[in-house]
């Protein structure tokens, strides 16, 4: 008798969505799914809107990244009318998104990832969370947070707050960086160089630890995309690059040129579409995308202390891409690191304060394209407008959809690797969800639990018997 299982709520993730699993009449696994299940309809309801709305109303997409979505967002509206915002609020921009990477990075590694392996992945629910941090190394848990709240800070200071930024508008920033406010996060940059060094060092730390103890949470081969400015690591603007599994290039394009190289598969399984490489078709197009595929798709890094890191990475596999998922954690600290030093510079040039931050701009009909790398991978924005400046249509990719078949890939590699015979137990539910954890999937609007979280896992037969129930509080 086959057997299904359903794993939902997915845990320590931002947003909802669920993991099938059917077993065989011997109790092994034949197939496993993972599945989105929140609709969001940004797409549709913006339509009408007014462009100059949009960078506030796409923020709200999520409580995690909202940086980038106002960022790309309001590149869209700049394409559209085709301007130029001045250099220095190009430089506040980039300033405002580094700060969103130590503080999103910073977040996931430290607050969502790091408990599997520093508490234990079998650990009671309760303790592998930050709370458990806390208790096995306070020391550790409280830079974890400092680091965290000096990313914020300059999210705050830039975006003139938090969460939810509204200071980039169509032609530039709502207003200047202030001398105060530029001395304040240049004091905290020597204190987030060190915390973020920390951070690579723990990274290094953990994976050293569990490289045999735990398989690599998914390693199958793929394509990777990227941005890049001259082959180094670039998150806010650049061209788009695919790398394939043996290292070599096989595209690099303009991103306002999307439509050409990526294509949107459906399936009737999930919300979430699945982006693919058009010159490959689906399924064999599929990439991942992310700080694994960005460091994989980068031949260097500009800062020095986040370059020496890149390089002890890529030796890892002699310059050929690694697929192993565990190494998602790693890469992202090491561009947390980046990001503090990218902070450095962009603090350290006098243009960042200069009074030419805003041009003014005309109505007009068009399209445009604004695409960055937010925390999670690519983020394309890309909207048309009437003359008046209405949003006549809307087209976004999201980071994780580029994602959304590696992840179902994954689960389905680490399903198979524990359950047999039909056994199912809390560990190895959570070794399901540190697959999808690699990733740092955001499914919706940020919406996640730390510590206890309700979890219940319903077992049935092929005729829809429920045949046992697991519930955690």
């Amino acid at each position: 008798m086959s057997k299904r299982i359903v794993i939902e709520p997915l845990t320590k993730l931002e947003g909802h969505g669920k993991v099938t699993i059917q077993l065989d009449e011997h109790g092994n696994v034949a197939s496993a799914h993972f599945h989105v299940t929140e609709f969001r309809g940004f797409e549709k309801f913006c339509e009408g809107r007014m462009l100059w709305d949009m960078p506030v109303i796409t923020t709200r997409i999520c409580g995690i990244c909202p940086v980038s979505h106002h960022l790309a967002s309001v590149k869209a509206c700049e394409g559209v009318l085709g301007v130029e915002p001045p250099a220095a609020a190009k430089k506040m921009r980039e300033l405002m998104h580094m700060g969103q990477f130590i503080h999103s990075h910073s977040l996931h590694f430290f607050f969502l990832a790091a408990p599997d392996f520093i508490v234990g992945p079998d650990a009671e629910p309760v303790k592998r969370s930050i709370v458990g941090v806390i208790e096995k190394e306070p020391e550790l848990a409280k830079k974890a947070i400092h680091l965290r709240r000096i990313g914020q800070t300059i999210v705050d200071k830039v975006g003139g707050r938090a969460i939810h930024p509204v200071t980039a508008i169509p032609g530039g920033m709502s207003r200047p960086l202030s001398h105060e406010d530029r001395y304040h996060l240049l004091k905290e940059i020597p204190t987030a160089v060190e915390l973020a060094t920390l951070a690579v060092q723990t990274a290094k730390r953990v994976l050293q630890t569990y490289a045999e103890k735990l398989p690599s949470l998914g390693d199958f081969p793929t394509m990777y995309m990227g941005m890049v400015n001259d082959g180094s690591l670039q998150l806010y603007d650049g061209t788009l690059r695919i790398r394939d599994a043996n290292g070599q290039n096989v595209d690099e394009f303009e991103p306002s040129d999307y439509l050409e190289y990526i294509g949107e598969h459906v399936e009737d399984n999930s919300y979430l579409k699945f982006p693919f490489y058009k010159k490959e078709g689906w399924p064999q197009g599929i990439y991942r995308v992310g700080p694994l595929a960005r460091l994989n798709v980068a031949d260097k890094i500009s800062t020095p202390l986040a370059a020496a890191e890149l390089e002890e990475f890529k030796a890892l596999k002699k310059d050929k891409p690694i697929s192993e998922n565990l190494y998602y954690h790693y890469a992202r600290t090491i561009e947390m690191l980046y990001a503090v030093e990218r902070a450095k510079e962009l603090l350290e040039d006098d243009e960042i304060v200069s009074p030419e931050y805003r041009i003014k701009v005309e109505r007009k009909e068009g399209e445009g394209v604004g695409v960055i790398e937010a925390p999670r991978g690519t983020l394309i924005h890309h909207y048309w407008a009437d003359p008046d400046g209405r949003v006549l249509k809307v087209n976004l990719i999201v980071a994780t959809a580029h994602n959304n078949k590696a992840i179902d890939i994954s689960v389905g590699e680490m399903a198979k690797k524990y359950i047999s015979n039909g056994q199912l137990s809390e560990g190895i539910m959570n070794r399901l969800e540190m697959a999808i954890r690699c990733y740092d999937p955001c499914l919706s609007c940020s919406t996640h639990a730390i510590g206890e979280m309700p979890l219940e896992v319903l077992l049935y037969s092929k005729d829809g018997e429920l045949l046992d129930r697991i519930w955690r509080d």
